[in-house]
């Protein structure tokens, strides 16, 4: 029997739904979108058209694949970030809506300064660094990343996104003394890995079995990362500059008190859209 975009889509909106699927609505969308080979403006204004058996056939295993708990953003391989599209696959997280408030904070303070040289350490997919890129016209910004298969997937963000005079991916470790090549930012930002290591086997199955496991382990306590941070890059931030941190639930006081310890005041928690204390900033003063 023949079927219109416009009821598959709620079709399958309601099958996830009834599946207990986060954002059911954003999922359904995108898997129809994908399969069809339509933007999301292309879908909406061939809602009416029949759907033809093998995009009809492409949604349907698409659904089992997400039933199973693969991520939709891997099955697309793309996802949205602060306004950006962004190339997405296995090596690196898929950008959250909880990141964005990092973006946020950090181009509020970028935006203040001309010139600004900004390091997103490890970045991923360099969703905030290009987002504060993108906001911030005059910024130049670092995308450091240890994975190499991560950096492919910065350096296709980068290209896709326009921003390669004013973006360089680098390979970089955040657990190691910087090289002195990279030189001196006005700012840091990070989003490293925060997971408590005992805490990986009780993750959704679509985060444990899909997601870069060396960008969840934060350590014992998921805390390993911040001390090696404000330990071993304080002396690339210009004194002035600003360290910006995403944190896991619960972690925002730990990791301010590592960040007083070594040396930044003005410290500020933000909240994220679930009220959530999400991002954790310092400024580097001049005597520790």
């Amino acid at each position: 029997m023949a079927i219109t975009y416009n009821d598959l889509y709620l079709d399958l909106r309601q099958k996830l739904r009834l599946e207990n699927v986060e954002a059911y609505t954003l999922a359904a969308r995108e898997i129809v979108c994908y399969a069809a080979g339509k933007t999301r403006q292309e879908l909406q204004r061939d809602g009416r058209l029949y759907v033809p058996q093998d995009v009809e056939r492409r949604v349907q295993e698409l659904t089992v694949r997400h039933l199973a708990g693969e991520p939709v953003a891997y099955l697309i391989g793309e996802w949205s970030f602060y306004g950006l599209d962004l190339d997405i696959n296995e090596s690196v997280l898929i950008p959250r809506i909880d990141t964005e408030v990092l973006a946020e904070k950090t181009i509020e303070f970028v935006s203040k300064y001309e010139n600004a040289r900004v390091l997103d350490l490890c970045a991923g997919s360099g969703c905030v660094g290009l987002a504060v890129a993108k906001h911030c016209p005059d910024s130049h910004v670092v995308l450091g990343e240890k994975s190499e298969a991560a950096l492919r997937i910065c350096r296709q963000n980068t290209r896709r996104c326009g921003l390669m005079e004013r973006v360089i991916p680098w390979q970089v470790d955040a657990l190691e003394r910087p090289s002195p090549q990279l030189g001196e930012f006005d700012c840091i930002v990070s989003n490293p890995p925060y997971i408590p290591n005992g805490d990986i086997a009780g993750l959704d199955v679509s985060v444990r079995d899909y997601e870069p496991m060396m960008a969840l382990r934060g350590g014992e306590d998921g805390l390993d990362f911040y001390r090696a941070i404000c330990e071993k890059w304080r002396d690339s931030l210009r004194v002035g500059g600003r360290l910006l941190f995403e944190v896991g639930i619960g972690q925002a006081d730990d990791v301010l008190r590592i960040m007083r310890a070594a040396g930044f005041g003005d410290n500020t928690i933000t909240e994220d859209t679930g009220g959530v204390a999400r991002v954790v900033a310092g400024t580097l003063c001049d005597e520790v």
